[in-house]
């Protein structure tokens, strides 16, 4: 039984030699990969990525990479292509196809079927005098030097080689195509990474009430006001003009300077020119004013107009947090 010195001394050998690996594969590069990407830049049909074993793996979330970066890509595994998969092939698609060996005989048996239908043929391969490279009208060189196993036989090294050229691929493409973060919440809709890229101000201020006294209201007034709406604050507007905003800590804080509230209105407690965001910015840059000035609650509108209030609990409830 390892301790936990040797524990983590074995973990630190393992991200340093794949560590290595990767920084290795970058020296590898050549003109091929630029040609890729031009070639998947300009084509009016999809990505197939298929491989075997783990490299088939490795394939499938490369072809996540890409759908979620404006790629349209499908994943084909080798050994169920040369059992009726290949009918997913349509003409024009490019086909990478992922080895690390590039000698396994289900890629021996699948590659003359592909060239047959006339698709390009990409290979990110281990082995640059494989079949599978030598067959390729472009090849990615994934050759490491170690596996990360002890053993040197599981795929680990390789394996990682294989999904950081994949992720080299995604992000040229994605920089190529000047990809933004709306375009990026397209396909990403659901979860927090979602709510990260689209959910409006609007969108949540609409959900709370809009607590609101004029400057000239008893502070009576103010603290019945901010408990009945529980966001923990209440703006100050005469007129429809926004005047300021008075928040718990505010009443605090005029509670240990004062022994008696009477005689105080709102306009003596409030704080002028408050912060405020625009209810048409994403929900996301709120939480970045309220971390910035350590404040749980953030005015929506502008300097002149209250239209509510957005609360750090909305951002959490919404999982933006």
């Amino acid at each position: 039984m390892k301790n936990k010195v040797e524990i983590l001394e074995i973990a630190r050998k393992t991200l340093q030699t794949e560590a290595e690996g990767i920084m290795q594969v970058s020296t590898l590069l050549n003109d091929d990969f630029s040609e890729i990407v031009h070639q998947i830049l300009y084509l009016n049909a999809r990505v197939i990525v298929t491989g075997i074993g783990k490299s088939a793996i490795i394939g499938q979330k490369i072809v996540a990479t890409f759908n979620s970066t404006g790629t349209p890509a499908i994943f084909m595994h080798a050994a169920d292509a040369i059992h009726g998969d290949l009918g997913m092939i349509q003409k024009n698609d490019l086909i990478i196809c992922i080895s690390k060996s590039g000698n396994t005989p289900e890629i021996k048996v699948l590659i003359p079927l592909l060239k047959q239908g006339g698709n390009k043929l990409v290979a990110i391969v281990g082995d640059m005098q494989s079949y599978l490279a030598k067959q390729a009208d472009w090849a990615l060189d994934t050759t490491v030097k170690h596996e990360a196993c002890p053993l040197n036989l599981a795929p680990t090294t390789s394996t990682t080689a294989q999904l950081a050229m994949g992720d080299a691929l995604a992000v040229c493409l994605l920089e190529c195509r000047g990809f933004s973060s709306e375009d990026f919440a397209k396909y990403h809709p659901g979860g927090s990474l979602g709510k990260r890229l689209y959910l409006k101000v609007a969108d949540l201020a609409a959900q709370n009430e809009k607590p609101m006294v004029n400057s000239s209201a008893s502070v009576k007034d103010v603290i019945i006001e901010i408990t009945k709406n529980r966001l923990g604050a209440v703006a100050v507007v005469d007129d429809g003009i926004l005047q300021g905003i008075i928040t718990d800590g505010d009443i605090r804080r005029m509670l240990n300077k004062n022994d008696s509230i009477n005689g105080l209105s709102a306009a003596d407690i409030m704080t002028r020119f408050p912060k405020f965001i625009d209810k048409n910015e994403l929900a996301v840059n709120a939480l970045e004013i309220l971390r910035i000035n350590n404040i749980t609650q953030l005015l929506v509108g502008s300097e002149s107009k209250f239209e509510g209030f957005i609360h750090l609990h909305d951002l959490l409830k919404e999982g933006i947090i």
